[in-house]
């Protein structure tokens, strides 16, 4: 009978109630000002206070210590001027003290909010950590994502999480602190917490981020209820990508356990959950220690019970290598890959769940409600499957790097032992996909509609012996807090209200100045929530700037000519800045069976006897579907593997540095005037490079690219720009 944790987690420290005009007041004008007894804070109007040495501008020094702001108090590290990945230092520091309050506090412009180490039960309230850093996304609505904007997740015991990326708040080796009606937006990352036990999150609001609304790292037996932490995105463009670049709404990584996350809603995340056992857990951090054990080691025993993990670019809920974790109650809809994805977990239970419309945007076979590659002694009891394009995937394959890892060794990693009871299948595609299994247990499931409801190999479902599960488990209803976040932004439902700007996504309040579209035969932008008697103002020659019907509205900058142009495009006070290049390329794709690593005269002579086609840019997001569906004809639309790319241009160019820009995914190679400036002839993910050039005077400079695809994904994106 399986057990749930109802945790009553009580903080071991409270501060000493007093009335808020009893407590002395600090007018706060300083770096390194302390703070040791109970304090109301003023900060005046518009104060600017630098961490000069990144220590902290605000410490506190005392136990059982109240902190109060004032309404109006702004705790501010850097100008509005300033952009976001400048931002330095950090604004309250808490270290070795106990039981500290801090109430109303509004921090901005620094690398980290609040930092706070062994400091047990720590209490935040009503705190805004809203505008801290955030990294420049270098990821464009048009073209594949960049790769530099993937995040790292999988080392944190030096702090890394912090040091690369910032925090509203970060908080380590602590117990028992409470984080409650706290709020974040235009902030990497929310609230991150590191060796934390004991702790009670609940009715905050970190969302619209670009990185993580909740970080956990090696943090058990904590309360997460009734939090929103959605959008919390990088790395999407609805109908072109949906890579996600490992941003989540809740992160937990690294044997995080017997953690309860209820009443949550993590939507339009790059994942709603990502869950990963840890590279420790793994055996991969080397050398391992003396006596290393890999067995049961993982995030176990986590309770995720009545949940929204809807609309993810990726995964609603990503938690694999891990044992006896519960999934209770959610909503998994519209993810662009699957609800759940479990691979190489073992003994979860998911019942009773809601699936649907998931997999649109999946790739190959990894698509649709439930996904997991070596399912062991799984159960999906009582769920519903409404329009997935595959209600339940398992499988077993041969992952040779992953078998060889300690953890693989030390644990089972068959597809054996699950179970698939009393569930309701209805208009998926496939209900359920079973590949090299062992007999799975189906009972008692309902199929109305569906395309195809058994695809399996001989032998693989079972309806002996009979489950042997006892009663659902009742979770406990009063988890902390009194917010109704699941359902709260319903009016933005669907993946097409991710809109990513150049610092993360739009949080469809504020004036938002929106790139739609950057192609060679112009630039097109929205208008989101401005004034209609703001004018825009472009700054660039050679370019032509129109008004386009609709809602909202519409610009398109475009130039007559062929060349490089830059600009300045400003709408009040936002601004954003670009190229827009014409230039007529030359481009021809081909198939090849010869490895061009190793062949490369014969892919060579294959691609100058190409056909080509005039092409107004080299912009070719290949995907998982080949030359043919970019209007390329001469290869056949099942051709989405092996192929080439030989592309040539010419353009004038006046005296000045130009910088080459590319993604590409397979290999690439390129040339300016028949001089190599990028060689990257490798089989590669999608990789961003740049090379620079000089022109000394005006003249036509030639470009030739090459670029192959052996499997997979593939893109090959190609862009000129003058170097300010």
């Amino acid at each position: 009978m399986l057990s749930i944790p109802l945790l009553a987690l009580v903080p071991a420290f409270f501060p000493q109630v007093a009335k808020l005009e009893e407590l002395p007041l600090l007018v706060l004008t300083e770096d390194d000002t302390q703070i040791s007894q109970s304090t109301r804070v003023r900060i005046p109007a518009g104060a600017l206070i630098r961490d000069r040495n990144g220590n902290g501008v605000l410490h506190i020094v005392g136990d059982q210590v109240r902190v109060v702001f004032e309404a109006g108090s702004v705790l501010c590290g850097a100008g509005p001027q300033e952009d976001p990945d400048s931002f330095t230092g950090v604004g309250l520091r808490v270290v070795e003290q106990s039981g500290v309050s801090i109430e109303g506090l509004q921090v901005r412009g620094y690398k980290t909010g609040i930092y706070g180490t062994q400091c047990h039960g720590l209490q935040l309230s009503k705190v805004d950590v809203s505008d801290n850093f955030t990294e420049r996304l270098a990821s464009t609505p048009e073209a594949c994502d960049d790769g530099a904007d993937w995040l790292g997740c999988h080392d944190n015991d030096a702090g890394e999480w912090r040091g690369r990326y910032g925090a509203g708040i970060y908080i380590e080796d602590s117990r028992g602190i409470v984080v409650r009606d706290c709020r974040g937006r235009r902030t990497q990352n929310g609230l991150l917490l590191d060796r934390v036990t004991g702790a009670q999150v609940f009715d905050n609001d970190f969302s619209f981020l670009s990185g993580w609304g909740l970080g956990l790292w090696r943090s058990s037996e904590n309360v997460i209820s009734r939090n929103a932490f959605d959008f919390c995105i990088r790395g999407y463009s609805h109908g072109v990508y949906n890579r996600g670049q490992d941003s989540a709404g809740i992160l937990v990584f690294e044997q995080c356990s017997r953690n309860v996350f209820a009443g949550n809603s993590a939507t339009h995340g790059g994942d709603g959950v990502f869950g990963f056992a840890g590279s420790e857990a793994l055996g991969q951090r080397k050398p391992l220690p003396a006596g290393f054990d890999a067995t049961g080691l993982g995030n176990n025993g986590n309770l995720f019970v009545g949940n929204d993990f809807s609309y993810a670019a990726a995964h609603g809920l990503e938690m694999t290598f891990s044992f006896d974790n519960v999934i209770l109650s959610n909503r998994f809809e519209g993810n662009g890959i699957c609800g759940i994805w479990g691979g190489y977990s073992q003994s979860t239970l998911i019942a009773k769940n809601h699936f649907e419309a998931n997999g649109d945007a999946g790739y190959g076979k990894e698509r649709g409600g439930i996904n997991i590659e070596h399912s062991v002694n799984n159960r999906i009891l009582e769920n519903e499957f409404l329009r997935n394009a595959c209600g339940v995937h398992l499988w077993w394959d041969a992952d040779e790097g992953l078998l060889a890892t300690p953890w693989a060794q030390a644990n089972e990693t068959g597809c054996t032992g699950n179970e698939l009871i009393g569930n309701q299948f209805t208009e998926d595609v496939v209900a359920v996909e079973l590949r090299a299994c062992q007999p799975v247990l189906v009972v008692g499931n309902r199929m109305q509609d569906v395309g195809t409801e058994f695809a399996a190999q001989e032998g693989a479902l079972t309806e002996t012996p009979a489950s042997q599960f006892g009663p659902l488990p009742q979770p406990e209803a009063n988890y902390p807090g009194k917010r109704q976040p699941v359902g709260a932004r319903r009016e933005l439902a669907g993946r097409e209200n991710i809109v990513m700007g150049t610092w993360g996504p739009w949080d469809h309040e504020s004036p938002f100045l929106q790139s739609l579209l950057r192609n060679a035969e112009g630039h097109t932008f929205a208008l989101h929530n401005f004034p209609d008697t703001l004018t825009p103002v472009l700054t660039g020659p050679g370019l032509q700037l129109e008004q386009l019907p609709g809602t909202p509205a519409r610009l398109r900058l475009s130039a007559k000519a062929e060349g490089l142009f830059p600009y300045e495009l400003r709408v009040g006070s936002s601004v954003l800045n670009g190229v827009l290049q014409r230039m007529s390329w030359s481009v021809a794709t081909f198939a090849f069976d010869e490895d061009p690593r190793t062949s490369e005269e014969a892919w060579g002579k294959a691609a100058r006897a190409a056909t080509a086609q005039i092409r107004s840019s080299l912009d070719l997001p290949y995907a998982s579907g080949g030359p043919a569906h970019l209007g390329f004809a001469a290869l056949p639309a099942e051709r989405t593997n092996h192929f080439g790319t030989f592309a040539q241009a010419r353009v004038n160019l006046p005296p000045g540095t130009y910088e080459i820009q590319t993604m590409s995914d397979d290999g690439l190679r390129v040339w300016v005037d028949d001089k190599p400036v990028i060689d990257n002839w490798t089989w590669h993910a999608p990789t961003a490079e740049t090379a620079r050039f000089q022109v000394d005077v005006e003249r036509k400079v030639s470009l030739r690219v090459e670029h192959f695809e052996l499997d997979g994904y593939a893109t090959l994106q190609v862009s000129l720009h003058p170097v300010r």
